[in-house]
């Protein structure tokens, strides 16, 4: 699993976040604390408290569009 952490500061980065997500073929889960949310839902991704770090989990690389939208979004 790959593990990053991310910081979505507004719901226009909720939908760029959770459309790169939806093109995946593979699992991607967000954590936070205890809470698990699926990245392809943007209800669940929009109901996290979007104030503090996330953490996204999935499977595998992607050179593709995801990889990039995650770099954006990462945190050090």
């Amino acid at each position: 699993m790959i593990e990053k952490k991310i910081r979505l500061k507004a719901v226009s980065d909720v939908q760029e976040f959770v459309r790169a997500a939806e093109r995946c073929e593979y699992d991607v889960d967000v954590f936070y604390n205890r809470v698990v949310i699926d990245a392809k839902s943007i209800l669940g991704v929009l109901s996290m408290d979007l104030t503090q770090p996330l953490t996204v989990k999935y499977s595998r690389e992607d050179s593709g569009m995801f990889e990039k939208t995650l770099n954006k979004f990462m945190i050090a």
